[in-house]
């Protein structure tokens, strides 16, 4: 008996033992793994501004933010008498000043300030080297450009065609615009548009030029550009310079293993009331990097490639509308999301453009219940010519 109760205590006591070493290592096993989860998660943090361009780079609603969005305490605070503002920027050193066209409930504006402001090199590059001066496009405070014009903010807005915002030029240390973007670009074009300018590559060659060597196309096709059902068949006879056209045409320049193509060919296309205003236009699909024949609306028998060189092209996609006669009536060169895009379909199926030409117009129009601004003079496109150096690049 007195044996049997010996047993009987040993087995409880090793039972005990086994199930506390089993508890231990449960419990290093879970903490080990909590250890796996936390590096993984600080991975993530430490890696997300990379994998910000290429996994969210145009996800976000561009329907109007509220409340009002608030711009950065680092930009200047300007009477906005911008060559008083270029001779201060030049005196501390700086390569000169960047006047941002913006409003205050722009989902695109938001995202500049929040993702491409809002990342710290970005927000220290860009204080290093310029001033940053806030425009109102819909404002009514003076402004002195840096030409010596005297005008609202609204009016220089219009004419320098900031139809979408953000618009953002950049002035030199002697008041010559370098480069203007329009529209929002996700931070690894904006960083490359910042050093075009810092470093001087503006004086030496065009952006598209700058940014076909920083991010060259695929030497292959790796995939093939999305398809849809409303895109014109080859050839691309688009020529409308001796016969009018019955419909506007709307060319999408793509490219091949595109991001930003993808994303357009999601959401913005599914949208069924952009759909149905896609009926009224014929369109047409191009790499902008192939060498696919086309004659173009203004009856030039070129490749999509020389045509893309010759528009200045350098963000894909880019959709560019012309008339039924081939004349340019708009381009978007810059992210667009469902209701920019159809606005702009709104504004050329329509007809507007025909009695309000400049987009920009329209929109405060149709913003503030039917008050047209007072006419301005528009500021010429800018080409490439023999008296510009040969970076001169004002984008559409």
């Amino acid at each position: 008996m007195q044996k049997r109760l010996t047993i009987i205590i040993i087995l409880i006591f090793f039972s005990s033992a086994v199930t506390v070493w089993a508890q231990e290592k449960m419990d290093l096993a879970d903490s080990n793994s909590t250890a796996d989860v936390s590096e993984d998660i600080g991975t993530e943090d430490d890696n997300w501004d990379s994998q910000w361009d290429d996994e969210f780079e145009n996800s976000f609603d561009d329907s109007p933010v509220v409340p009002e969005i608030v711009y950065p305490q680092w930009f200047k605070k300007s009477f906005l008498e911008l060559p008083e503002d270029i001779s201060e920027a030049a005196a501390d050193g700086k390569k000169g000043i960047i006047v941002y066209f913006g409003q205050k409930h722009c989902a695109y504006c938001k995202m500049l300030i929040d993702k491409d402001f809002g990342q710290k090199d970005i927000e220290t590059y860009t204080r290093k080297n310029f001033d940053v001066i806030a425009i109102n496009i819909w404002g009514s405070n003076e402004v002195i450009t840096p030409d010596g014009q005297t005008m609202t903010e609204r009016q220089y807005a219009i004419r320098e065609k900031a139809n979408f915002t953000p618009t953002l030029i950049y002035y030199d240390t002697q008041g010559n615009k370098v480069l203007m973007l329009r529209g929002y670009y996700p931070p690894y074009k904006f960083r490359a548009a910042m050093e075009y300018v810092v470093e001087g590559y503006y004086k030496e060659e065009s952006f598209r030029a700058y940014m076909t060597r920083a991010n060259p196309p695929p030497k292959f096709e790796v995939s093939e550009m999305n398809h849809e059902d409303f895109f014109m068949s080859p050839p691309y006879a688009l020529d409308r310079s001796r016969f009018r056209a019955q419909e506007p045409l709307l060319v999408f320049f793509e490219q091949t293993d595109c991001h930003a193509c993808d994303v357009l060919h999601s959401e913005p296309l599914e949208y069924e009331p952009t759909r149905k205003l896609l009926e009224k236009f014929e369109v047409v699909q191009l790499d902008m990097n192939s060498d696919t024949p086309v004659i173009t609306p203004d009856g030039q028998h070129i490749t999509a490639r020389q045509w893309a060189e010759q528009l200045n092209l350098f963000y894909a996609p880019t959709l560019i509308a012309f008339d039924e006669e081939g004349k340019e009536i708009i381009r978007i060169d810059s992210v667009a999301h469902v209701y920019r895009l159809k606005s702009v379909l709104e504004f050329i199926v329509t007809k507007t453009y025909k009695h309000i030409p400049n987009f920009m117009d329209w929109r405060f129009y149709t913003t503030f219940g039917g008050k047209m601004l007072p006419p301005v003079q528009h500021q010429p496109d800018e080409v490439d010519s023999e008296d510009q150096p040969a970076g001169s690049s004002v984008l559409q």
